[in-house]
This record gives C-alpha cells, structure tokens and sequence, in this order.
C-alpha cells in the first residue's frame, strides 16, 4: 500500500476516454462473434444483430474483454494504454484473476445506478468510481511521474487501524495514503 503514496490519480476524462476506447474496441470484437455464432452454430439465416447491454452475448464479450485484459496487463486494457491508465490494486502487487473480472462487473454496477457509479470520481477523496470500490483498485495517470519519495507522505496521516487516510486537502490529485 505504501508503494502507492504520491502516484499520480488519473483525470476523468482520461478515464471516460479510455472507457469509450475499449467499448468500441468490445463492440469490434463481438460483432463478428456474434454473427458466426448466429449463422454457423445456431444456423439462423435471418436474422438481425444489435448491441444491447440486455444481450446475454454482450454481456460475456464485455466480461472476458475487461477481465482477462485487465488480468493478463496487469490493469492496462489498449483503451486505458492509449489514455496513459493504468488499474492498480489496493490489495496486491498485481490484478488478480477475481478481481479483473470483480471490476469488470462493476462497470454493469455503475450503469445499474443510472450512471452515478462513474461519477462519483468527482466525490471521492481516491477519485473512484463503483467498479474500483467494487474491486478494490484506483486507476492512475502514467503521463506522470511518481513525486519523491520524501514528498509523497506530506499533508497525510495514518488512520487508527493501520490503513492510510487522507488529510481533508481536496485539491491533491494523488493517490497519497488510501483508506
């Protein structure tokens, strides 16, 4: 945990940006899926296809690209690569299994909650979102550097149970101790 003092949060807009990006990205990748499945297993000769998040096939293709990108990258999907993001654990050195695809489920939390899921970025002392408090991440801005380590302490204190808490200073944009 301590190895995340300082790091550099990302801005929102890197992050809906790097969403959008692996979105179009699912949407690619499923479509031709999609279609062989409808046309070479289910033998369908008519037949239409539409991207609906209702689609039990949307739902696995979303599911796999987030969960197993995010495992196997270590929290670096080509939309947050592109947006200079990267996922990083709260509770490990690396992304899980289960957690990459806990996060990935909480992409569908933050829909489900019309939308508030992502924006509580704006509220969070950690800028996080549903899907990191779901999985326990944050995500973070690989356009910069970390601060010095003799810098990335100040204006924090550490809270009784032994976890890093934040001083009340809203305008610090770096994952300085987490709680």
């Amino acid at each position: 945990m301590e190895a995340l003092n300082g790091l550099p949060l990302a801005y929102f807009w890197q992050r809906w940006l790097g969403h959008w990006i692996d979105l179009a990205l699912v949407i690619v990748l499923w479509a031709p899926l999609e279609f062989a499945w409808r046309r070479f297993v289910l033998h369908q000769e008519d037949f239409h296809v539409s991207w609906d998040f209702h689609e039990t096939g949307n739902i696995i293709v979303m599911l796999l690209y987030w969960g197993l990108f995010n495992y196997f990258s270590n929290g670096r999907t080509p939309g947050k690569w592109i947006a200079r993001t990267k996922i990083v654990s709260l509770t490990g050195e690396r992304m899980g299994l289960w957690q990459s695809f806990e996060r990935a489920l909480g992409y569908g939390a933050a829909v489900l909650e019309g939308g508030v899921g992502f924006i509580q970025y704006f509220w969070d002392r950690n800028r996080m979102c549903a899907q990191d408090r779901l999985a326990e991440t944050i995500v973070v801005d690989m356009r910069k550097r970390t601060y010095p380590a003799e810098k990335a302490g100040e204006g924090l204190a550490e809270s009784d149970d032994g976890r890093w808490a934040e001083n009340n200073d809203r305008g610090s944009d770096s994952a300085g101790p987490l709680h």
